[in-house]
């Protein structure tokens, strides 16, 4: 959602720096994930006023603006908002940097995912070369830097994993092996909590 708010910024020409005129964007957008309501649904498109923004959410102009637009106060208030609402309407998987700590912090289950920054990079470089971006391996790396720092640097709701979170280092895993381990972990939790 925050990069949902960041391509929109740019798509209306606003400078991701004007504090004020972000804030109003994110306070006016209605985000919405109408395939929440089918069981199945994974990565649902998100909608901003009922139009499909998915496709931009990954544009290097957004990566670039992305932690700078989530800094700011008035756009994770109206963020967290949006977010708990969801929450609160269906029962989902969120995935965020701040979810177990600001956004949900009484879920039943948080699993903070970690992995080597340079194995970081380097899925989001496959990821970023499969969608038709050139960038060489380096450039992913420092951008990813950067925004970690960002992200853990800043005031409100900074980076970090929840202290009840469940920390999986997927370094060297694969996809399916690090769901294999989470799966592991919700059936714990969620056992555990059984009368």
């Amino acid at each position: 959602m925050y990069r949902g708010v960041t391509s929109l910024v740019l798509v209306r020409g606003i400078d991701p720096r004007d504090e004020r005129a972000v804030t109003a964007v994110a306070r006016s957008v209605q985000f919405s994930f109408p395939e929440l309501d089918h069981v199945k649904a994974v990565n649902p498109p998100l909608l901003a006023d009922g139009v499909d923004i998915t496709a931009t959410l990954r544009q290097p102009e957004v990566d670039a603006n992305v932690s700078i637009v989530s800094s700011y106060s008035g756009v994770r208030e109206a963020m967290v908002e949006q977010q708990r609402a969801i929450r609160n309407a269906h029962s989902v998987v969120m995935v965020g940097r701040d979810i177990g700590t600001v956004v949900a912090p009484d879920a039943d289950v948080k699993i903070f995912l970690t992995a080597s920054v340079e194995e970081r990079a380097a899925r989001r470089h496959s990821e970023r070369i499969a969608a038709g971006r050139h960038e060489t391996s380096e450039e992913t790396l420092a951008d990813l830097k950067r925004r970690d720092k960002l992200d853990s640097e800043r005031e409100l709701s900074p980076l970090r994993s929840a202290d009840d979170a469940v920390r999986i280092d997927t370094t060297g895993l694969s996809a399916d092996q690090a769901l294999e381990r989470i799966v592991t972990v919700v059936e714990e939790r969620l056992a555990g909590a059984q009368p």
